[in-house]
């Protein structure tokens, strides 16, 4: 059982509706290995397609209200965000909003669940929150023309590389 203090979240964005963009993947290692891998930054930060470094501004833990700044780069494109974390279910759900420039961005998250085999599924999923006149901006800040076809394609190679990570059994 998760304690009470460790399974509070925030709504900040919603995320009602289908996600903009997602998969999911079975992974040989427990629920908890795979979060920790998930909510350590640093491991993150070399998981994903796009981010390059991730740290903890407010906070120091995954937990909810927790602030991090996330550094990322696509070819001579660099631009960094600010995301605040909305769940922080261990083992079982990390989630988190992401903003810059003040507006909101996206939102993204991390569910796992647990196999009958005693590994999990990862799905990870992300709501696309920017403004429709921002998107041409961001366009020109990023070097991405269509975000929900790249945030596809990056999803797939995050949860390909947390599922080598997780199954080599590399932590942090």
């Amino acid at each position: 059982m998760i304690p009470a203090t460790r399974r509070f979240s925030i709504i900040a964005m919603v995320t009602t509706g289908p996600a903009t963009a997602g998969a999911e993947v079975g992974i040989a290692a427990s629920p908890e290995a795979v979060y920790a891998l998930i909510t350590d930054l640093p491991t993150l930060a070399t998981l994903a397609e796009e981010t390059h470094t991730m740290e903890w501004v407010s906070g120091d833990a995954p937990i909810a209200g927790a602030v991090f700044k996330g550094h990322n780069r696509n070819g001579a494109k660099k631009w960094t965000t600010t995301c605040t974390v909305t769940t922080a279910e261990p083992g079982r759900t990390f989630a988190f909003d992401v903003k810059s420039t003040g507006l909101p961005i996206a939102h993204w998250r991390y569910d796992i669940t647990t196999t009958a085999d005693g590994g999990c599924t990862v799905t990870e999923r992300t709501w696309d929150r920017r403004p429709g006149w921002f998107k041409p901006l961001a366009k020109l800040a990023t070097g991405v023309s269509d975000r929900d076809a790249a945030n596809a394609e990056h999803i797939k190679a995050t949860l390909a590389r947390l599922k080598s990570r997780a199954e080599s059994g590399i932590t942090g």
